[in-house]
Order: structure tokens, then C-alpha cells, then sequence
């Protein structure tokens, strides 16, 4: 590998669930107030912290090789950059994290064709500007660097926030008027960077390791015992398309079942599995899952 794969680590709301989706995949990374490059137990690995809002911009660039951020970011950049996945570690729900552009409830405001002349506040403000150019309005975009929702009515007309569950935009008596934008976390690379046969290679690796770590969290390693006579009644309770792992014991009469599944069913399962004679039932969390 031509020097080390130099990462993107996102600074801010996106840091500390970086770095534990990094643990899970196998990666240490220990940061210190005082710097931006956090250490990282991979000798192959250079780290730095960088804005999420930013990181686009420096992978593009080449000063990073890869790195993690909202595909918000990289539009908002028209950074010519690799998406190479979607990682979903920071979400609260299953709902689409989206920029919306919301206005006043019960306000003038009902369509984007309402903006005609009014103020629209928003943290990506080339994204307004191109959404409104799309639909052929004149409005004025300003920059929000902060608290944008509480800007309506006194400050703006309108504005493009992201959310997710619409919560803290019902709150402050704002309805949503069109999505802007869907997004989601991604590892961004660097095309030149792709090039290089060892950095894409350490790249693939780290990818899979990550995407491992995201996919044992919605699983579980069930271990049982049950004797050979009530198997197949114990293996016809669990979910279709499970291969499990059966293996002989010292007592001849049982075996040991072993199967990974998904989280979700475990609790309805095990009373079922318990009444089909397993015994000796262990669930165990796991750190990645690889299929």
C-alpha cells in the first residue's frame, strides 16, 4: 500500500457512535481533546477527525482517502467522490432521515411555489438553491447556523431542516411542505485512492468489517441442548432458511444446536423452543456477522 489509508473520523453528534461502531468491528481508536488524530490500533490506518460537513470536500481533494458522512454532505459539496455504502449506526428509527423543507402550520406558505420572493433559511444552502432553481423560484436562501426551526416566522419565511421523526419541527408549530433531500451515512473514497490496489483492498476489508458490526446488532447466537428424539420438532420452530449447527455430546441421547438469528424473534421463540424440549437455552449478543 502506497503509505497509510488516511480515514475520516466525523467530528461532532456523529463521534462517539463512530468510534463504538469501530470497536465492534475489531478497531480501538482512542481520541484526545487536545488533537485531531485519534490513534488507531491498525499500523495500515491514519485517523483524523473532520466536520461531517466537510469531509467531502477533503476526500475529494485527496487530503483524506476515505472517510464517513451524511450523503447530504456530499451533495451539498457536488463532491466528486465515491459512495461506497450506507452505514445505519446513528438513527433513531427506521424512518428516512430527510431535509424538508417546512413552513408555518396553517401559514401562507402551502408549496414551494409560495417561496416566490420570501426568505428560506437552511445550513445547505446550495442545496436550497438548486431545489428552488429546479422548481423555478426566486427566493432568498439564507444561511441558519442554528436553531433553524424557531426562525419562522420572525426571521424567515420557511426553512430546510433535516429530520427524521418530524418531532421538533411539529414542536415548534412547523409542517412539513415537501422533502428536499433523502440521506443517509456513508463511507465516501477517494476515486484516485481506489486506483491503488492496496488502499481499495484495505478499504473492501474494512468495509465488510464495519457492515459486520451493523448486522450483528440485529442478531443473536442462540445455543441449545435437546435430545435427538425431539430434534426435528425443535428444529422446525425455528425461522425458514436457518441452517443450524448441530453437534454430538458426551451423552449420546443429545446433541448441542447452535443458530444465529435475528433479534427480533428471539423472545416469542425461546418459550416455543423450551416447549419442544430444548433445554439448557443460551442467548449470546454477537460483535459482527458476516454472511
Amino acid at each position: 500500500m502506497n503509505g497509510k489509508l488516511r480515514l475520516g473520523i466525523p467530528k461532532g453528534s456523529l463521534q462517539d457512535a463512530t468510534i463504538d461502531l469501530f470497536k465492534h468491528a475489531g478497531y480501538k481508536i482512542t481520541t484526545s481533546s487536545r488533537s485531531y488524530f485519534p490513534s488507531i490500533d491498525d499500523p495500515e490506518i491514519e485517523c483524523m477527525l473532520i466536520r461531517a460537513q466537510e469531509m467531502a470536500r477533503y476526500v475529494e481533494s485527496g487530503v483524506l482517502d476515505a472517510g464517513i458522512t451524511g450523503h447530504d454532505w456530499v451533495v451539498e459539496n457536488d463532491a466528486d467522490v465515491l459512495e461506497l455504502c450506507e452505514l445505519q449506526y446513528a438513527k433513531a428509527t427506521l424512518n428516512k432521515v430527510r431535509w424538508v423543507l417546512a413552513a408555518r402550520a396553517g401559514g401562507p406558505i402551502k408549496s414551494v411555489w409560495d417561496l416566490e420572493g420570501r426568505t428560506v433559511a437552511t445550513e445547505v444552502v446550495h442545496t436550497a438553491a438548486r431545489y428552488l432553481e429546479r422548481h423555478g423560484v426566486n427566493a432568498r436562501v439564507e444561511y441558519s447556523y442554528g436553531a433553524t426551526e424557531v426562525k419562522v416566522p420572525h426571521l424567515a419565511d420557511a426553512i430546510i431542516e433535516i429530520t427524521e421523526t418530524g418531532s421538533s419541527l411539529r414542536a415548534n408549530n412547523l409542517e412539513i411542505i415537501d422533502t428536499v433531500l433523502e440521506t443517509a451515512t456513508m463511507f465516501i473514497a477517494n476515486r484516485t485512492a481506489c486506483e491503488d490496489q492496496a488502499k481499495k483492498s484495505k478499504i473492501d476489508r474494512l468495509i465488510m468489517l464495519l457492515q459486520g458490526a451493523l448486522e450483528a446488532r440485529t442478531r443473536v447466537m442462540v445455543m441449545l441442548n435437546v435430545r435427538r428424539e425431539e430434534l426435528e420438532s425443535v428444529l422446525a420452530a425455528l425461522p425458514p432458511n436457518k441452517t443450524p449447527t448441530i453437534s454430538s455430546l458426551v451423552d449420546s441421547e443429545w446433541v448441542d444446536v447452535l443458530v444465529v438469528m435475528r433479534k427480533s424473534v428471539v423472545r416469542d421463540l425461546i418459550p416455543e423452543l423450551k416447549d419442544r424440549g430444548a433445554r439448557g437455552i443460551v442467548e449470546l449478543p454477537l460483535n459482527k456477522f458476516i454472511a
